[in-house]
Order: structure tokens, then sequence, then C-alpha cells
């Protein structure tokens, strides 16, 4: 078999990631010099992916094998003998509740003690291991994209998707980004905005945020506003942009988003695109389903919460959906998040 070893026993590096947790989720695996593979989950948690990318490294490779992640979470229960005490316990924890996760820790622990030839090892993430930054690189590729990889050999640093680093500006950017400060406007739907069409709701809100974004341009000379373009608060927010000289960038969560909007709104929604200084295609396929296309819109929400420095909201304070909206962005951005009443 190829890939680092230490006479007979290969190395597999494992990780895990989430856009958002719980979010879209993928996970990954990799041998050095060797073969590598990475796969997603529809809603699912950082701890779930970890646990998932180092059964499925266990399930795909033979012989003695050294697993190493960055989860201490999948280390300890191996290296620290957890499980014992869960099984004993009948998969209860030491408060004498369910253990979490049980559904995918029972079948991969049942696997590694049938075994017998399987040991773990923690590395710190986000380091300059080069491994970890690779099956890192692979898992947010597949949580973002929703799409499996596998290959016969390590993908290069080109090969790879976006890195997943640590919270700040500019950290753990998709590479497809231009530099700068970049604000996310995001909000309500035409329907709490007045209507489809232009009128004073709309109207008042596009002029505070041509304010808004006239005075960050002051203290930040290199913003660049993010947005989904949506109709609503979202194209307010390119408009503001446009009307204040602030480059913006179009973020597509698929192919043709806007195929099922009046006619009218289509050209508005090109003139848009053709208008931004950059244009990001988060997913090459278009969704064969209204469900699907909900879906790749919760990861689109979830990807500019990622990549953004700060969010402008449009909310009433009211709508729900805006509303987990929000705390998700405060999750992610902290008191970087602005909010506009219409």
């Amino acid at each position: 078999m190829t890939g680092a070893s230490r006479g007979r026993e290969t190395t597999v590096y494992t990780d895990g990631a989430c856009s958002g947790n719980p979010g879209p989720g993928g996970w990954a695996w990799a041998v050095p010099g060797g073969p590598f593979a990475s796969g997603a989950a529809a809603r699912s948690t950082n701890q779930r992916m970890e646990i998932t990318a180092a059964y499925e490294a266990v399930r795909a490779l033979a012989g003695r094998l050294e697993v190493v992640s960055d989860s201490t979470y999948v280390v300890n229960c191996f290296r620290d003998r957890w499980h014992e005490g869960w099984v004993k316990r009948g998969w209860t924890n030491a408060r004498k509740q369910p253990v979490a996760n049980r559904d995918l820790w029972e079948p991969f622990v049942t696997l590694v003690l049938d075994r017998g030839d399987v040991t773990f090892r923690w590395v710190k993430g986000h380091s300059g291991d080069p491994m970890n930054d690779v099956v890192d690189r692979l898992a947010v590729e597949a949580a973002l994209t929703q799409e499996a990889r596998t290959g016969t050999r390590t993908p290069g640093p080109d090969e790879l998707g976006p890195i997943e680093g640590p919270a700040g500006p500019c950290a753990g950017r998709d590479a497809r980004l231009p530099a700068g400060r970049l604000v996310l406007v995001t909000g309500h739907r035409p329907p709490e905005l007045g209507g489809y069409h232009d009128n004073p709701t709309a109207g008042g809100v596009r002029r505070r945020l041509v304010e808004i974004l006239g005075a960050k341009a002051e203290l930040h000379p290199d913003l660049v506003v993010l947005s989904g373009l949506a109709l609503g608060a979202e194209q307010l927010g390119a408009e503001a942009a446009d009307e204040v000289g602030v480059p913006l960038v179009a973020v597509q969560p698929y192919p043709g988003p806007e195929r099922v909007w009046p006619e009218a709104a289509r050209r508005r929604y090109a003139e848009l695109v053709r208008g931004a200084a950059a244009v990001v295609l988060l997913e090459r396929k278009e969704p064969g389903s209204n469900q699907k296309a909900g879906a790749a819109l919760a990861r689109r929400d979830a990807w500019l919460a990622r990549n953004a420095d700060e969010a402008i909201v449009v909310w009433d304070g009211r709508d729900p959906s805006v509303g987990r909206l929000v705390r998700t962005l405060e999750s992610h951005l902290g008191d970087e998040v602005w909010i506009v009443t219409p």
C-alpha cells in the first residue's frame, strides 16, 4: 500500500468540517502520497464529521493503520478508552445520559476492536502540518460543494478548495474572493419590503444602505460588498454599493438561480451581475427540485457567513428566518453584525 509508513504501518490523516454547526458537513481522509477520499452530509455537526472521517478511513484501508486527527473527541475515545465505559454502562456516559452520536460510534468502535491493528494520534489543527491542511481543505470543500472526491494520489495545493483557518479578517477566506474588507448585505425578501416593485419602504432601505456603506468606505477604503443578489435586501445592497462606488462581489449559489423570477427581475439580476467586480459560483450543478434549491441556498448563506468580515442585515426584529440568519452571522462575526430596520 502506498503512503507514509513505519514498517508495514500506514498513516492516514482525517478531518471533518461544517458550514455552521449544525449545517452542511464534509469529511475527508488522505494517505501521504497515496489515496484519499472525501464526502458530504446535507446537515451534520463538526463532531459527526470528525467521527465519519476516521471511520471511513478505517473502513477503506487494510493492514496496520495509524489514524492522525486534530479531534481530541476522536483520538481520546480510543487512546483513553472512553468506549470501554460507554459499553459497560450500556452506551451511557458518566452522567448516565445516552452517548452522543452513538449511531456512528458503535459501528466504528466495533470495527476498530475487531481489527486490533488501528492506533490513533492527535495533531494540532492549523499548525502547519501539510497533511492536516490537505484533509482540512478537502473536508471544507466537501461541506461547501456537497460533492465527494476520491483518488489514488494526494491532491496538490492547486487542486484543493479553500483553507479553513481561525476566525478574523481574511483568515480562511475562499481564494476566489478579492482582498479587502468584505461586508455582506442581506435580509428581508420583497414581501417585507413593500412588494416586488419600487416603493417607499424599499427606497428608504436603499437610502439607509447608501449612508452606511458610504460611511464604512471612508473608514475602510478597501471595502467590498458581498451579495447573493436575491430579491429584496440583497439587491438593494448591491444597488447601494454601486451608488457609493464600492466594488461588488456577486455570489451565485448555483447556475441560473433567477430562472424562476419574472422577466423584469431577471433583467435586473443580469445587470447587477455584469456590473460586479467578481462573480463566485459556489456549486456547478443546478438543483433538480425546490427542496434541493433550498438546501443550496442554506449552504450559500453558511459560505457567506464564513467569508464575510462584517454584515449588514435588513431585519424587522420579528421574521424568524431572518432572525436565524442573524444568529448564524453573530456566531461567526460577533459584534460585526449591524441591523437595519425597514
